[in-house]
C-alpha cells in the first residue's frame, strides 16, 4: 500500500503544478492579446500543460480509490475531502473551458480576473491537505 501512496502523492504533486500554473499562462496571453504580442506559443503551452494536468489527475484519482478502499477509510474528514476533490476537478474543467475560448481567440475575461481565478484553487488545496494531514473530523 505504501507504493500506491507514493503513486498517488507523485501524481496529485504533478496535478497541481498544472492547476497552478495553468491560469497564468492565461494571464500572459490576455496581458499579450492587449499588447498585441504573438500569444501563440501561450496556446501551445497551455494546451499542452492541461493535457498533461488532466492526465495526472485521472492517474492521481486511480491509488487514490485505491487507498480509500483498501484502508476502508471513513470519516467525515474523508466526505470533506472528497467533496474538495470534486470542485478541484470542476476547477480543472473550468480551465478546459478558458483554454477553449484562448484556443478561439475570444477570452471574455480581464488579467486580474484570471489572477484571482489562479489563487483561488488555493481555497480548495489548502483545506484538502488540511483534511488529509489532521483528519479533524
Amino acid at each position: 500500500m505504501l507504493w500506491i501512496k507514493t503513486a498517488h502523492i507523485l501524481f496529485v504533486m504533478a496535478w497541481m503544478a498544472g492547476v497552478f500554473y495553468l491560469p497564468r499562462i492565461i494571464v500572459h496571453y490576455v496581458e499579450g492579446q492587449a499588447a498585441n504580442e504573438d500569444t501563440r506559443r501561450l496556446v501551445i503551452m497551455a494546451s499542452k500543460l492541461f493535457w498533461f494536468s488532466t492526465i495526472m489527475a485521472v492517474l492521481a484519482i486511480i491509488p487514490g480509490l485505491c487507498l480509500w478502499l483498501g484502508y476502508d477509510i471513513t470519516g467525515n474528514w474523508m466526505h470533506a475531502k472528497l467533496l474538495l476533490v470534486i470542485f478541484l476537478l470542476t476547477y480543472q474543467w473550468q480551465c478546459f473551458r478558458y483554454l477553449r475560448q484562448m484556443q478561439a481567440g475570444k477570452i471574455i475575461h480581464s488579467s486580474v480576473f484570471f489572477r484571482i481565478f489562479n489563487e483561488s484553487a488555493l481555497i480548495i488545496v489548502v483545506p484538502i491537505l488540511i483534511m488529509v494531514v489532521t483528519k479533524p473530523f
